[in-house]
């Protein structure tokens, strides 16, 4: 059995998992279950790990994986996801579904460090839990979606690593802080916070090895926002 808090901070792991690709921070964490102190959320996060309900990833920041949810929580997530499924089969009838996964475009790599040149093309084609697209907000459209392949290490304070497939949602404006997929000079994408600054935009990473750039806003293009990120083992 869990504890109300326990309960509490395992549904907001969950649901930032499915909206941001990465869990909220332990600051967030405080402030959203009004608790004084971290150690509070240290002690709810071993609780959660001993219990088999979550996973701490060594030596990666804010790296932690749901291994599972309360049964309450399972079967409601499991009425949601089916009414997602059936809006979506709705919109795109012939889009592949198999046990709550959805089929997207891999469009190759993308740095998280210098920006590199944009790829345009699918080369593949890979397999995302529903759960990281639909999150708890309703129905989509898979069309809205796409996968790139992460090169470099400049996010790794966000939790995104080299090698990470990283789940967009296609959009051409971002709210500041938001981790975008920006298109330099209409050839080079790069996964960066973005932020405004005095008129001109901002590519900030999550590595203090790295620099923040700056560019006219005329030159940066916003391609999509973070939904998820996927890892290999």
């Amino acid at each position: 059995m869990l504890t109300r808090k326990q309960k509490e901070l395992l549904i907001l792991i969950r649901d930032r998992l499915a909206r941001d690709g990465i869990p909220p921070s332990f600051d967030e964490m405080k402030e959203a279950l009004g608790l004084r102190s971290k150690s509070g959320i240290h002690r709810l996060i071993t609780g959660l790990e001993e219990r088999g309900f979550i996973k701490r990833l060594p030596h990666r920041a804010r790296a932690l994986e749901i291994l599972r949810l309360p049964e309450s929580a399972e079967r409601k997530d499991d009425r949601g996801l089916r009414r997602d499924l059936s809006c979506f089969a709705a919109e795109m009838p012939g889009t592949k579904i198999s046990s709550y996964n959805v089929t997207l475009p891999l469009y190759g790599r993308i740095a998280a460090g210098t920006p590199i040149e944009a790829i345009s093309d699918p080369r593949d084609q890979v397999e995302v839990p529903v759960s990281l697209l639909a999150g708890t907000k309703g129905s989509f459209a898979a069309e809205d979606y796409y996968v790139l392949e992460i090169s470099g290490d400049s996010m790794i304070e966000a939790g995104i690593m080299d090698g990470d497939r990283a789940i967009i949602r296609r959009a051409d404006t971002a709210d500041d802080g938001s981790i975008v997929v920006a298109l330099v000079d209409a050839q080079e994408a790069t996964l960066k916070y973005l932020e405004r600054r005095g008129g001109r935009i901002a590519l900030k990473p999550a590595n203090q090895r790295y620099e923040t750039q700056i560019y006219e806003p005329q030159r940066v293009k916003i391609q999509g926002k973070l939904a998820g990120i996927i890892r290999k083992y």
